[in-house]
């Protein structure tokens, strides 16, 4: 591959749509390539704004405006990094020739729960929860019955798990319908899920383009409300329930088609392995892999979109703690303790303009040459070392 330098003529360029701290990360290894990188998103300053070459505040749920940005920067490359933009554009993008990664459709179907769901299970035939969408209370009601309780309630469109509840009775539910509809992205419609009493979940970072495809550790992770708090890599489990994973993760990322990482999340219980979602591009859990791998999810992630082989070493066992805000202001600081510096730990601060409760800040990520169990306790002490 031909590799040139940032704010030139014949520079490769990426333009990322979302601009969090997945962003910034993913901003950083395409620079280590020479690749000139424009950041989008909807406030300004953030994180990957800080470092990218260029920056946009638009509305990226307008049409016109995320156009008029494609159009007047011409990138290479179009990477989604969040669910809340219009794909419309995309679409529309990729007939004039621009180059959506994976692609527009594989855009439009993971961004919506609905989409993905009915694809997943009633084209690919995968194993996955009983479900059924909703629009209105009445409909939550029966859909909730049908499932049983607990059951759990999304939105059909939000991002990190902002909406979704899990509803143990009938008592819950116009407390589950009050919180979904309040989530930012499409709370038109709700998904209701059966509970499935799985023994843990894991993501599965899937990484494809033209050179083939491979699969990192499995990561295990402790979520709240939808959004991950632990996660841990690799997740001891079965050789049957690892390869059933594999399987999974490959036919929907075969499915859904073009390159770059996906982050299958997956339910396991037993040898047993339900689909649950997928998002197509680095995933929050898999900043495990900072500490973990040579290459981490956001290297590997560019890596696909170049083109380039996709092989990796694991380094050992790790895990990562987010670090979540207790407060609201515009000038945050994070007091971080000495602790968290050491030859198996780091702190990684994502230098968001503003904080409010319960806004992700910071990660901490440990290593353990050979004990996932180990990392996940020492990360699970040192996030304590983070105050406000």
């Amino acid at each position: 591959m031909k590799f040139t330098a940032p704010l030139k003529s014949n520079s490769k360029k990426i333009m990322l749509l979302g601009s969090g701290e997945l962003g910034k990360e993913v901003v950083i290894e395409a620079q280590r390539l020479g690749i000139e990188t424009v950041a989008v998103d909807s406030y300004a300053n953030a994180p990957a704004h800080l470092v990218a070459n260029r920056s946009y505040v638009i509305n990226m749920k307008n049409q016109d405006e995320l156009l008029d940005v494609i159009r007047r920067e011409k990138p290479d490359f179009i990477l989604p990094e969040v669910e809340a933009i219009s794909i419309a554009a995309l679409f529309q993008a990729e007939k004039e020739g621009f180059h959506v990664i994976p692609n527009a459709e594989a855009v439009n179907k993971t961004m919506n729960r609905k989409n993905i769901r009915v694809f997943a299970c009633e084209e690919l035939k995968l194993s996955a929860s009983k479900y059924e969408f909703v629009i209105t209370y009445e409909g939550l009601q029966s859909a909730a019955n049908k499932m049983g309780f607990p059951c759990v309630i999304k939105p059909v469109m939000s991002s990190s798990g902002h909406g979704q509840s899990v509803a143990r009775s009938a008592d819950d539910l116009p407390k589950s319908w009050e919180l979904a509809k309040e989530a930012r992205g499409d709370a038109s419609e709700l998904i209701v899920e059966e509970f499935i009493t799985f023994d843990y979940e894991i993501t599965l970072l899937t990484v494809r383009n033209e050179t083939g495809t491979v699969f990192c550790e499995p990561i295990g992770h402790i979520q709240k409300d939808g959004d991950y708090i632990f996660s841990w890599q690799p997740m001891e489990m079965s050789e049957i329930a690892k390869a059933k994973s594999i399987e999974i993760a490959q036919k929907i990322t075969d499915g859904l088609g073009g390159r770059g990482l996906f982050g299958v999340e997956l339910f396991v219980k037993g040898d047993d392995v339900y689909f649950s979602e997928v998002s197509p591009r680095p995933h929050d859990t898999g900043m495990v892999t900072l500490i973990t791998q040579s290459q981490s999810e956001f290297a590997l992630h560019v890596r696909a979109v170049l083109g380039l082989p996709l092989d990796f070493i694991t380094y050992g066992a790790g895990a990562s703690a987010a670090y979540k805000s207790t407060t609201d202001t515009f000038a945050p600081e994070l007091l971080v303790g000495s602790e968290l510096f050491t030859k198996n730990s780091f702190v990684r601060v994502f230098g968001k303009p503003q904080s409010h409760i319960g806004r992700r800040m910071a990660v901490a990520l440990t290593f353990d040459a050979k004990s996932s169990e180990v990392a996940l306790e020492n990360a699970k002490a040192l996030i304590g070392k983070i105050s406000e």
